[in-house]
C-alpha cells in the first residue's frame, strides 16, 4: 500500500489532538508525519504510534514535503497557509469556516457526497460539526423520499468552542456547587447549569452565524438548493457530543418503521430507538465513538408527511477529525491523491 506524507496544522488543539488519535487508530498509511501549530505551541512534544514528535511553528516552507495536510487552527490561519500548502503540492482538508461556502471548494461528508471530492482544486472543506451529524442521519431518508423542510434545534457541547470552554465549565461547575459566584470569560453568560441560545455572532436576520452555517452547508452538501432549513443552536453544559432534535417534512408520507429500516442499513448511522426500555442516544454514550446515533424516531403529529428524530454524535470526532480523515481515506481509496517521493 502507498504511504503518504501527512501534516497536522493546529496539532495541539482539541481537534488536532483528535486527528492524532484517529490517524493512529485507523492505521492511516503515513510515511512521514509533521505537526505544526502557532509560535506559542512550537517546541511541545506530542506522540504518535509511540514515537515522539516536536511541534513546529507553521511557516511558509512547512509544506514542501507534504501530500495531505489536515488544518484545524482557525479561519485566519487556513486562509493564509492553505493556498501556500496547495502550491507546494499538498491537498488541504480544512476544518475551519474559511472555504466552506466557496463554490470552487468541495464541502464533504463522505457518507453523503464522496464524489464531490474529485472536484477539488487543492482544498477540501470539512463542514460544521452540527451539520455533519445531521446530514449523515437524514441523507439516507432523503435519497428514498426527498426532504422538503428541516427544522432543527441543536444542543451543543462546550468542546465545540475549544479547551478554554471545557476548562470554564469545569471551574464554574465547581464554583456553583460550592455556592460561589462565577465570572464568565469564554461565553457571555455562565455556562454551568445553564443553556445559551447563542453560538457565534448574531446576524442581521436574527439568526446566529452557527445557525446560518447549518442552513447553507446542508443545502450545499446535499445538493438541495431549494431545501427549506431553519436552525436554533444552543450551547449546553455538556463536555462532549452534540445532540439535535430534527423535524423533517418529506415529499411523501413515511412511517417511523420505514425510517428505522432505512437508517439501520445506512453507513455511519447507528439506530438506538426503544423508548419503552429508555433506549435512545445520549451525549455521554456518543463520546469517543465514530458513528452518528439516531433515536426517538416518531411521526410529526403536526404534519402528515413529517417525522421527528433525535440525533447525537461526538462533535470532535465525527464532527471534525474523523470526518476529515475519512475524506482522506476516500481520496486514497479512489486514487484521487498521489504519494510524493
Amino acid at each position: 500500500m502507498n504511504k503518504y506524507r501527512v501534516a497536522i496544522v493546529g496539532a495541539t488543539g482539541l481537534v488536532g489532538s483528535e486527528f492524532i488519535k484517529v490517524l493512529e487508530q485507523r492505521n492511516f498509511p503515513i510515511s512521514d508525519l509533521q505537526m505544526f501549530a502557532s509560535d506559542r505551541s512550537a517546541g511541545k512534544k506530542l506522540y504518535f504510534a509511540h514515537e515522539e514528535y516536536e511541534v513546529k511553528e507553521t511557516a511558509t516552507d512547512s509544506f514542501r514535503d507534504v501530500d495531505i495536510a489536515f488544518f484545524s487552527a482557525g479561519t485566519d490561519t487556513s486562509k493564509y497557509f492553505a493556498p501556500i500548502a496547495t502550491k507546494s503540492g499538498a491537498v488541504v482538508i480544512d476544518n475551519s469556516v474559511a472555504f466552506r461556502m466557496d463554490d470552487s471548494v468541495p464541502l464533504v461528508v463522505p457518507e453523503v457526497n464522496t464524489e464531490d471530492i474529485k472536484k477539488h482544486k487543492g482544498i477540501i472543506a470539512n463542514p460544521n460539526c452540527s451539520t455533519i451529524q445531521m446530514v449523515v442521519a437524514i441523507n439516507p431518508l432523503h435519497r428514498v423520499n426527498p426532504i422538503k423542510r428541516i427544522i432543527v434545534t441543536t444542543l451543543q457541547s462546550v468542546s465545540g468552542t475549544g479547551s478554554a470552554a471545557v476548562e470554564e465549565l469545569t471551574a464554574q461547575s465547581s464554583q456553583v456547587l460550592r455556592g460561589q459566584d462565577t465570572t464568565p470569560h469564554v461565553y457571555p453568560h455562565q455556562i454551568a447549569f445553564n443553556t445559551l441560545p447563542h453560538i457565534d455572532v448574531f446576524l442581521d436576520n436574527a439568526y446566529t452565524k452557527e445557525e446560518w452555517k447549518m442552513v447553507e452547508e446542508t443545502r450545499k452538501i446535499m445538493h438541495a438548493e431549494d431545501m427549506l432549513v431553519s436552525a436554533t443552536c444552543v450551547r449546553v453544559p455538556v463536555f462532549n457530543s452534540h445532540s439535535e432534535a430534527v423535524t423533517l417534512e418529506f415529499t411523501n408520507p413515511i412511517t417511523p418503521e420505514e425510517a428505522r429500516r432505512i437508517l439501520s442499513q445506512a453507513p455511519g448511522v447507528y439506530v438506538l430507538d426503544d423508548p419503552g426500555i429508555s433506549l435512545y442516544p445520549t451525549p455521554w454514550m456518543a463520546a469517543s465513538t465514530d458513528v452518528t446515533y439516531v433515536g426517538r424516531i416518531r411521526r410529526d403529529v403536526s404534519h402528515f408527511n413529517g417525522l421527528v428524530m433525535w440525533v447525537v454524535a461526538d462533535n470532535i470526532r465525527k464532527g471534525a477529525a474523523l470526518n476529515a480523515v475519512q475524506i482522506a481515506e476516500e481520496m486514497i481509496k479512489h486514487n484521487w491523491v498521489k504519494p510524493g517521493d
